[in-house]
Order: structure tokens, then sequence, then C-alpha cells
């Protein structure tokens, strides 16, 4: 707000948002397609209207009516800017020793963040502030279920009351666990108790596995109904790299030549020729440096193809294959709606 000149300050997803005039003036900054025409508009609905207009120009209409901004819906509104922001950051990029400073969490804490952003894009409620301590009592879990898999979830045989007692946690996360295995996850050894227990490594196998679900569900409707393997999903990136006369090829998602993100621009010109600008471009990417480079600017690309994103550079360049799956299955639905 303050870079577009305006005064208005935003300090909540409530009130501070209900007349959108903050939504007008931020798409409209990020991205200048994005007028700033319902600002003329004095009825608040019409003038949401136009900011749900303005979205849908970047793609980014997610998650709220127009209603549910007038209504100052926190939550919904949370996933808006949420989905926007990673959309279109609107950032500029990190100063060499600002990159140095970067505090990154441990491993895994990187991908329950990642798992966490996926959860929140899906739009369920509650909101996901942490990814262990708010799937304890279950609920959240079997809410992702129905929304990736609708129909799964006998709402009757659920504890929907909140604060929920211990036992009534266990019981949904038991019958998440009882659906996961139904899906044909490999939950060998989890348990609702441990989900109840926050234990994260046992909350991330499952949170794992509901997330490739949704990549595979997802490209199994823009692939008109049928179902999409993980060596369907390789095969079809192969064949599309090779049909732009390059030679790059993946063996499978823990391939170590695709640290170099050569592969996935080879892909994404593929999917739109003309898309990468190939002067930007480290080839070779001889050391790590050279690497996130490149992966940073497939990523960037990636957004502006219209994918959904949940890794970061650093996944990419350190090889973690089920983030790379992720990657590879939002790029080949974006691929599959352009006809490729």
């Amino acid at each position: 707000m303050k870079n577009a000149g305006s005064d208005k300050r935003i300090h909540n997803f409530s009130n501070d948002i209900k007349d959108s005039e903050a939504y007008t003036i931020l798409l409209n900054q990020l991205d200048k397609k994005c007028d700033l025409g319902p600002l003329k508009e004095k009825d608040v609905n019409k003038r949401a209207e136009g900011v749900l207009n303005n979205a849908r120009k970047i793609n980014c209409a997610k998650f709220v009516t127009g209603r549910d901004i007038v209504a100052g819906n926190p939550k919904l509104n949370m996933a808006f800017v949420a989905n926007l922001f990673n959309t279109i950051p609107g950032l500029e990029a990190l100063k060499e020793e600002e990159l140095k400073n970067l505090d990154f969490p441990e491993t895994g804490s990187r991908e329950a963040r990642a798992f966490q952003l996926w959860i929140n894009s899906l739009g369920i409620d509650p909101f996901i502030n942490n990814l262990f301590d708010d799937l304890k009592d279950g609920l959240a879990l079997l809410r992702i279920m129905d929304k990736i898999d609708p129909g799964t979830v006998n709402w009757k045989r659920v504890n929907q009351q909140v604060p929920m007692h211990r036992i009534k946690q266990v019981e949904n996360a038991n019958y998440a666990v009882e659906l996961g295995k139904d899906l044909k996850f490999s939950l060998v050894g989890v348990g609702g108790v441990d989900i109840a227990n926050g234990n994260e490594t046992l909350t991330l196998a499952l949170v794992w596995q509901l997330m490739r679900h949704h990549v595979l569900a997802v490209l199994k409707q823009v692939g008109g109904g049928a179902p999409v393997s993980e060596q369907q999903m390789i095969k079809w990136s192969n064949d599309l790299v090779a049909s732009t006369g390059k030679r790059s090829k993946m063996a499978n998602f823990k391939d170590p030549s695709l640290k170099t993100s050569q592969f996935f621009l080879e892909l994404i010109e593929g999917i739109r020729k003309g898309f990468v600008d190939w002067s930007l471009v480290n080839d070779p990417a001889s050391d790590d440096k050279k690497c996130m480079e490149n992966a940073k600017l497939a990523i960037n690309l990636a957004r502006k193809l219209g994918a959904t994103i949940f890794l970061l550079p650093e996944d990419i360049v350190e090889g973690k294959d089920k983030m790379i799956l992720t990657f590879i299955g939002s790029l080949m639905a974006v691929g599959r709606k352009e006809g490729k």
C-alpha cells in the first residue's frame, strides 16, 4: 500500500478489507492488468465483484466471494491473500547479503511449511497456523479428505465440537487414518493417537500422501477422468522435453540431474514455446549457486504459467523427490489444460 502511494494500512483481514479499497490497490500494484475501476463504484458489493474480476485476470480469484469480502470473513480472506502472495508475491529479489542471513529451519520444518501452505490453499476451515498442533483433533484432516475427495467422509462418525476432549480427538484421527488406508496410503504403524500426540514424522507421512493424492486427482480431472500414475508423469515430461529437440531426461523424481533445473526449464519451454529466456539460464549449472539461480527461475516461470507451487528452490537443489513430484504435477496440470 505504501509503494502504491496510499495512506491506507491493513491490520486485519476483516473490517479493514470490507470496502475493497485495499484489495483494489493491492491487485493494481501487483499487475497493471488489474485496474482501479472498482474504487469508482460506491456500492460495496459491486466493488467487491470488481475486485474478483480483477483477480480473475491474474488467476487468483480463489477462496472468497464478493459476499465474503464485504462480510470481512477473516479466514477466507487470509486464504485469498495467501494464495495471492504464493502466486504473485511482488517482492524484490533478495540481495546477496540478505540471502546469507536467511535462517531456514530444519528440513522437516520446511517440508511442514510447504504442506501447511497446500492445506490452506484448499480454503478449509480452520486455517492451519501450525501443522502439527492444528491437525491433532483430526477434524482438519477429515475436512481436507472431504475437500480433495468429496463424499469420502461420513460426517455422522465425526466429532465436530470445539474444543474437543482428547478421546474424541483420537477417534477423529483414527477415522482419518482408516480413510487413508481405504485410499491405499502406506500407513503401517500410524495410529490416531500418533496424530493426536502431534508426532511430526507420522503426521508428515499422512499429510504427504494426502497432498500426493490431491496432485494425482487434479491430473485425473484435467486428463478427462483417466487416472495418472507417477510413471505416466515421468513419461509425459520426458516426451514433452524431447518434442522441443532437447536431450534432457529424468529417470525418476530422485534423479540427481534435476538439481540443475535444466530439465524443468526445458519442460516449461515445451508447455509454452518461447516462454524461457535462455540468456538467464546457467548452462551448465556447475555449482550450487548456479543451480539455485536456475531453480528460482523455473519456479518463477511456473507460477507465471499459472501453476500452483509449494516447493522452494532449495527443494530442487537438494533433490527432495516428494516436492519435485508436486512440481511436475503442477506443470503437467497446466500443460494438459494447454493441450500438451
